[in-house]
């Protein structure tokens, strides 16, 4: 499966839990709740994976967890936030070029609809693509 492919995934899932529990919830409740769609759609799905940080000829444990790691592809951080900030998308693209992934979404799952709350972001996937 493409990116693409497991990204659609990713988002009709998102849908389908913020439809079913609406906002208000804690991150981890969704968090559970995705990973059970997902895993619904057959997919390698992993959560709170430990990810070193790698300066210069180190591996440093700073304490760094993927939310959900989909395929070892798809990166995704939840939120739930009154709104998604510029911080959030560079820890999510930090994410991406740590795990050499091209592709992560940010979801956040404090909004009223939730296609309000979901951020794809790419990682030279582009480029990566020709």
């Amino acid at each position: 499966m493409t990116e693409n492919e497991i990204g659609t995934l990713v988002v009709n899932a998102a849908y389908e839990v913020h439809t079913r529990l609406g906002p208000g919830l804690l991150e981890s409740a969704y968090q559970k709740c995705l990973i059970y769609e997902l895993k619904n759609e057959n997919l390698d799905v992993r959560s709170e994976v430990h990810l070193p940080l790698r300066y210069k000829d180190v591996k440093l444990d700073c304490g760094y967890r993927i939310d959900i790691w989909v395929n070892e592809k798809i990166v995704i951080e939840i939120k739930t936030v009154e709104n998604l900030l510029d911080i959030h998308t560079a820890q999510l693209l930090t994410y991406l070029k740590l795990t050499h992934c091209r592709l992560g979404y940010l979801l956040n799952f404090q909004t009223p609809k939730i296609k309000y709350g979901i951020k794809r972001v790419a990682n030279n996937l582009y480029e990566r693509l020709k």
